[in-house]
C-alpha cells in the first residue's frame, strides 16, 4: 500500500490562500455592513412615521376657533343693513356675520352692521345708508365698508377718516342688484364676491392684521363664577317702540333671536338666526342739532356700562372707545378683559333710557 505523500505549499499558494481568507472576511463584513445600513434605514423610516404621527396628533390638538379662520389675513367686510318693519321680514345672509352690531338710526328704528370674513354668500341684505357712528365699527374692525347712500355726516366722516367704502349709489362694478320681488328701498342685495371684486377694482387693500376684535376663548367660557353672575335664558331689549327679544337654546347653546315676538329668520337658509354670544352696551344718543331727519348722534368714545350674555347666563360689563378708530375693549367688574366664547356675536348698542330685562 503506498504512502501519500504531502507536498508542501508554495509561497505564491499561501498568499493565494490568505488573500481568499481576507476576501471572505471582507465579504462577511460588507453583508454585515449592508444588514446594517437597511436595518438602520427601516428603523429611521419607523421612527419617521411615528413622529410624523405624532407630529399630526400633536397638530390635531392644537385648537382653532370656527368662527373664522385665523390662518387667513383677509380684511373683513362690514355692512349696512335695514332692521325696519318691512326689511325684517327680507333679512338674508345674517346667520354667515360673524359679528354683527344693531343701533338706533332716527325714528326710533335700528340699523344692523354685518361683519363677514373667509365665507362665500351668495346674498346679503336689503343693503341699506350709512350713519356716521357706524363708520367707528367699522374702522375698529379694520374692515371694507359696504352701504347703499349715506347721511350728510357719513358722506363727510367716509371722507375725513378715509374709509375704504362700496355706496350702492354709485354700484362699482355692478356689485348691487335689485331683487325685483320686493319693493325699494329694501330690495338692494350684493355677495360676497361681489364685494371682492369691487373692493379690488378699487384698489382696496385686501389683508387685514388689525381686523381681531373681541377677546376669544378656545375653550368653553364659564361666567358662573363671576359675582355679578345671573340666570339668561329670555333677554328683551327695547328700543323705541319696538324690541329685540333672545330666547336660550340649552340643547343647542346659541340665542334664537326675534323681532318683537317674531322670529328673526334667514331666508338664504330658510332657518331663525341664532347667536352663541350677546353683548348689550349702554350708551347716551342725542339729535343733531338742526337735522330735519331727526338724525343722532351716539356717546360711545369714553366708558360705560354693559352685560355679557352667553351659555343661559350674563355678567356685568364695562366698555371703554378711546377714538373713533380704537377698539373699544370690554372688562369684567374687576377690570379684567373678558373672554368670549368662540361663536357669532350680536353687539346690541341701546339707549340707557330704555330697559334690558333678563331672566
Amino acid at each position: 500500500m503506498s504512502k501519500k505523500i504531502k507536498v508542501p505549499k508554495t509561497k505564491k499558494q499561501k498568499k493565494l490562500k490568505k488573500h481568499i481568507k481576507l476576501f471572505i472576511i471582507a465579504f462577511f463584513l460588507l453583508i454585515i455592513f449592508i444588514s446594517l445600513f437597511f436595518i438602520k434605514k427601516s428603523v429611521n423610516k419607523k421612527e419617521d412615521k411615528v413622529n410624523k404621527e405624532e407630529k399630526e396628533e400633536i397638530k390635531e390638538e392644537v385648537k382653532k376657533l370656527s368662527i373664522y379662520n385665523e390662518d387667513s389675513n383677509m380684511r373683513p367686510y362690514a355692512i349696512m343693513i335695514p332692521n325696519d318693519s318691512e326689511a325684517k321680514k327680507r333679512h338674508y345672509g345674517l346667520q354667515n356675520a360673524y359679528l354683527i352690531y344693531e343701533i338706533t338710526v332716527e325714528g326710533g328704528i335700528t340699523r344692523l352692521l354685518a361683519l363677514y370674513k373667509d365665507v362665500d354668500v351668495d346674498k346679503i341684505g336689503p343693503v341699506r345708508s350709512s350713519r356716521h357712528y357706524y363708520l367707528d365699527y367699522a374702522l375698529e374692525n379694520d374692515a371694507i365698508y359696504v352701504h347703499f347712500g349715506w347721511s350728510p355726516q357719513a358722506q363727510s366722516d367716509i371722507k375725513t377718516l378715509g374709509i375704504n367704502n362700496l355706496n350702492g349709489l354709485y354700484n362699482p362694478s355692478n356689485m348691487f342688484y335689485r331683487d325685483k320681488n320686493y319693493a325699494a328701498p329694501n330690495n338692494a342685495f350684493t355677495t360676497t364676491n361681489n364685494i371682492k371684486k369691487a373692493s379690488e377694482d378699487k384698489g382696496y387693500r385686501m389683508t387685514s392684521e388689525d381686523y381681531k376684535l373681541l377677546n376669544y376663548s378656545y375653550d368653553e367660557v364659564d361666567l358662573s363664577n363671576d359675582s355679578t353672575y345671573k340666570v339668561a335664558n329670555n333677554v328683551k331689549i327695547n328700543y323705541s317702540g319696538a324690541y329685540v327679544k333672545y330666547v336660550y337654546d340649552a340643547t343647542n347653546k346659541y340665542y334664537l333671536r326675534y323681532n318683537n315676538e317674531n322670529q328673526d329668520m334667514d331666508l338664504n337658509t330658510n332657518s331663525q338666526i341664532h347667536m352663541k354670544n350677546i353683548l348689550v352696551l349702554k350708551m347716551n344718543t342725542t339729535g343733531i342739532s338742526g337735522d330735519d331727519k331727526g338724525r343722532q348722534n351716539l356717546s360711545n368714545i369714553g366708558t360705560g356700562n354693559g352685560v355679557y350674555i352667553t351659555n343661559g347666563g350674563a355678567i356685568d360689563i364695562t366698555w371703554e372707545k378711546s377714538s373713533r378708530k380704537s377698539k373699544t375693549v370690554y372688562k369684567d367688574k374687576s377690570g379684567n378683559i373678558i373672554k368670549i366664547n368662540d361663536g357669532n356675536t350680536f353687539i346690541q348698542i341701546q339707549p340707557v333710557s330704555k330697559d334690558l330685562i333678563i331672566e
